[in-house]
């Protein structure tokens, strides 16, 4: 702990800090001291918390500084319960607590700084998912996207640029080579110039060369314009599809609909939406409002057990049965039993209930509603990069509705049909059943006259034989008719074989012939083949090889490119920085004092003056107010004995006028005498 507090004060006695400390005076520092302390040095990594506490709420003060905490991924040692302690720790200025912060920021400050740095960029902002459902939020959700990604590669390039930096002495023998190699080129420029003198029309040439160069660039540029316009484009099309969406969608709820039903509708939605305007989501609102306030307060307070919990939620019960109670009172004094108003306001909240949980269907369809449409689109626009189909547009699209219409009515007249045929299937179903009991009625009757006669059996048995004798004849006429039926067919299959084999006579003998061109033709295909996958081989690996080189130069030139500029820039900040140096040696050495005072020097000279006698009247203030601490105390506890005395004796006056109630005090002679 002693190291800890070591390194601590070392810290802020060094810049930025300057607080010249020791570890006495860092030990006798107060809860207030200790937080502004922890408040500077947050300040120093994000300068958008450098405040004075003194000027905010300590709830405020709190809630700041975990929120940095935590985006500088501070992880405070301990479980759940010493994560509550931490917070309210935070809010006291608790030593334990101040301390391990100092020593792990202090630690890692320049760490810090970058990572406060990053997350003013790159903590995203969560935009609810109602609100993507407009196409303008959307798109600037989308670049907001964008511009974050293209803000975390730029600053990988600055730090590998920063990283990659070289000393000053390899910048000045590169600027010394680059010089040289300046002047070889000035050289060859001057000896290709006089060679080029003796050439004929020389002028025309460098202006046609000229020429070439700026149409290249020319031509660069357009081609960027066109990826740019080719993007706006895309972009437009997405707009176009979500829109033809929508109007699809349009189309499909006008079609087949009247200007009552749309006005209902519209009459519905609008009800709908006023419900939710007036009475569920202002409900809703103030519940949460309500929510977050007691969970403020509950964050404020110190951390419960569960001993503590145990003994609120039997308080929670017992006021419950207590309201419960009050209800039923109020009920009985002001409802009687046989009163009706009871059961009207039961099914008005029965009513109201299920209105909400009906309003809460309904968002919740609709929201689903939403996220199907947008899933549709999706899938809509893969369909349309992996198939290459397109939405129906125009009079394409009028002709599929017409047809549709058709098919619609066909199927209409179908479903009549199908709607008849299904009665009169029920009326013969009727009558079969009808027809049935008579059958058997019938047959109970002759069964019982066959009984009588003492021939039971006889009918069914005649029946037997007619309906054995029937299927009988049918089998000998069916036999017949098979035979007949296979003899023709012989014959026609040998007819048919015959005229086949004669029409096909002579193209077996061109297809013999074509056969043995044939294999000719693919053997000399193969030799060809063979002589090609050969020579494309060769010229493959003469392309790889080149391909790598140009590759390779092409690389080259860019580093070196990059590496020239970097020299550029790196010269152009230290011929600023010398030309600041110059300047202010010259302010420094001059002998006007009106330029000597503008030099940094001297203005950092008179500002540490200031601050040191700043800090001699503060030292001085602060001895003063020590030594007149201990008197303050006194006449301040002084005062608070006073302050009790007048209260007894306010006390005894009040009971002394009570007692001339009852009767009459006489004082005498020093005595008091009661006389009733």
């Amino acid at each position: 702990m002693s190291d800890q507090m070591q390194f601590i004060v070392e810290k802020l006695n060094q810049e930025p800090f300057r607080k010249s400390y020791n570890l006495i005076t860092f030990d006798s520092l107060e809860s207030v001291q200790l937080l502004q302390l922890l408040n500077d040095v947050l300040g120093e990594i994000d300068p958008k918390h450098v405040v004075d506490i003194r000027e905010e709420l300590p709830e405020q003060t709190a809630k700041r500084m975990l929120t940095l905490l935590g985006i500088l991924k501070y992880k405070p040692p301990g479980s759940i319960s010493d994560l509550s302690a931490f917070r309210q720790g935070l809010v006291t200025g608790s030593k334990p607590v101040i301390h391990p912060v100092l020593y792990w920021l202090l630690q890692r400050t320049n760490e810090l700084k970058k990572r406060a740095y990053l997350a003013r960029f790159l903590v995203k902002l969560e935009v609810p998912v109602e609100f993507l459902q407009d196409d303008t939020v959307a798109d600037v959700n989308k670049q907001y996207e964008e511009l974050m990604e293209a803000f975390k590669n730029l600053h990988k390039e600055c730090e590998q640029l920063k990283t990659s930096g070289f000393s000053t002495a390899e910048i000045r023998r590169d600027i010394s080579a680059m010089e040289e190699e300046k002047d070889q080129l000035i050289k060859r420029v001057e000896r290709l110039k006089k060679r080029v003198e003796t050439v004929q029309n020389h002028q025309r040439m460098l202006e046609i060369a000229r020429q070439l160069r700026l149409e290249k660039e020319r031509e660069e540029s357009l081609a960027q314009q066109k990826q740019e316009q080719k993007n706006q484009l895309f972009h437009a099309e997405q707009r176009l599809q979500r829109a033809q969406l929508q109007l699809k969608e349009m189309h499909h709820a006008v079609v087949d609909s009247k200007p009552e039903s749309l006005m209902k509708k519209l009459e519905e939605e609008i009800n709908f939406n006023s419900y939710l305007t007036t009475e569920k989501i202002p409900r809703e609102l103030e519940s949460k409002k309500k929510s977050v306030y007691f969970l403020q307060k509950t964050v404020g307070e110190p951390a419960l057990s569960q001993s503590d919990l145990n003994v609120l939620e039997m308080k929670i019960n017992e006021v419950n049965a207590q309201i419960n109670q009050l209800i039923e009172k109020r009920m009985s004094k002001y409802e009687p039993i046989d009163s009706k108003f009871s059961m009207y306001r039961q099914q008005a909240s029965i009513i109201s209930r299920k209105k909400e949980a009906k309003a809460e269907e309904l968002q919740a369809a609709k929201e689903e509603m939403s996220s199907m449409e947008r899933q549709m689109l999706q899938k809509t626009n893969q369909a349309q990069e992996l198939e290459g189909s397109e939405v129906l547009k125009g009079d394409e699209f009028k002709h599929y509705v017409n047809k549709l219409r058709s098919k619609n009515t066909f199927y209409k007249k179908k479903r009549l049909e199908i709607a008849e045929i299904t009665a009169e299937y029920g009326i013969l179903q009727r009558t079969e059943e009808l027809l049935k009991q008579r059958h058997e009625a019938i047959q109970q009757q002759l069964q019982a006259i066959e009984d009588k006669k003492g021939i039971s059996g006889y009918s069914y048995t005649q029946e037997e034989l007619e309906r054995v004798s029937a299927v009988k004849s049918e089998m000998d006429e069916m036999k017949g008719r098979t035979l007949d039926n296979m003899s023709e067919m012989v014959k026609k299959l040998n007819t048919m074989v015959a005229e086949k084999k004669s029409s096909l006579a002579p193209v077996i003998k061109e297809l013999r012939q074509l056969r043995q061109k044939c294999q000719e033709l693919t053997q000399e295909c193969d030799e060809k083949k063979i002589q090609y996958d050969s020579c494309a081989a060769g010229l493959e690996s003469n392309r790889s090889t080149l391909e790598q080189e140009v590759k390779g130069l092409l690389e080259e030139c860019i580093q070196e490119e990059s590496n020239y500029r970097y020299v550029n820039c790196m010269k152009r900040n230290l011929e600023i920085q010398l030309q600041r140096a110059k300047e202010e040696m010259k302010m420094y050495v001059s002998p006007d004092p009106q330029e000597r005072r503008k030099a940094i020097r001297e203005q950092y000279t008179r500002m540490i003056l200031e601050q040191e006698n700043l800090g001699k009247k503060l030292r001085e203030k602060q001895k003063v107010v020590r030594e007149s601490h201990g008197p303050n105390m006194k006449q301040i506890k002084m005062w608070q004995d006073f302050e009790q005395l007048m209260e007894c004796k306010r006390e005894c006056f009040l009971k002394q006028q009570n007692q001339t109630a009852i009767g009459q005090v006489i004082q005498e002679g020093g005595k008091d005498r009661l006389v009733l």
